[in-house]
């Protein structure tokens, strides 16, 4: 499976220890192109359906819903993870992922 940056993708994320968000859900993909073509594990953030506005969770609107991008949750996973593919963010979203990354993990 070709897994690309920004996709949303559902995973498997069983067994979880602790807060660690649990359930097949989906999640998007945050690790890069290159990364995902050569390495079995993915870099990804799960969504939820329910959540307060956090600074660190982008709200996003995907398949009719309102969700949010759990940014503070990031883990990395196999590719055996990964169900199948949901579609993917739009430019909007993916430029409040990057921002929300910025703000949380650099400045």
């Amino acid at each position: 499976m070709d897994i690309r940056q920004y996709e949303i993708v559902l995973v498997n994320l069983d067994p979880t220890i602790g807060s660690e968000m649990k359930k097949t859900r989906p999640c998007v993909v945050i690790s890069p192109n290159e990364m995902n073509k050569f390495l079995e594990t993915i870099v990804i953030a799960p969504m939820t359906s329910s959540s307060r506005k956090y600074p660190t969770r982008v709200e996003i609107n995907h398949d009719k819903k309102k969700g949010w991008i759990v940014l503070d949750q990031i883990r990395t996973v196999d590719r055996q993870r990964i169900v199948k593919s949901l579609g993917s963010l739009n430019n909007k979203e993916i430029s409040k992922v990057k921002s929300t990354l910025r703000e949380t993990y650099v400045d």
